[in-house]
C-alpha cells in the first residue's frame, strides 16, 4: 500500500510503501487520532518504522501502489 502522511508545519509529505493491509493502517491512524496512541507508527516494506506525533497529523492518504508501465505500447 502507498501511504502519504501530511504533517503540520512541514513543507513536504511523508510517502512510504507499506506491506500492511489498508485496514491495519486505518486502525493505527484512528487510534492515533482518537488520543489512544501518542504516535502514529507504520512500517515500510524495507522494515523501517516511521513515527509521527499524532497531534501533528494533517492528513493520511491510503491507496494502492501504482504499477509502472514499461515499453512503447499504445495506451
Amino acid at each position: 500500500m502507498e501511504v502519504k502522511i501530511g504533517v503540520q508545519h512541514a513543507p513536504r509529505e511523508i510517502v512510504l510503501e507499506s506491506t500492511q493491509a489498508a485496514d491495519e493502517i486505518e486502525s493505527a491512524v484512528s487510534s492515533a487520532l482518537s488520543g489512544k496512541e501518542p504516535l502514529l507508527s507504520l512500517v515500510d516494506e524495507n522494515g523501517r518504522r516511521v513515527l509521527v506525533p499524532s497531534d501533528r497529523l494533517a492528513y493520511v492518504e491510503i491507496g494502492e501502489a501504482a504499477s509502472r508501465k514499461v515499453g512503447f505500447g499504445a495506451l
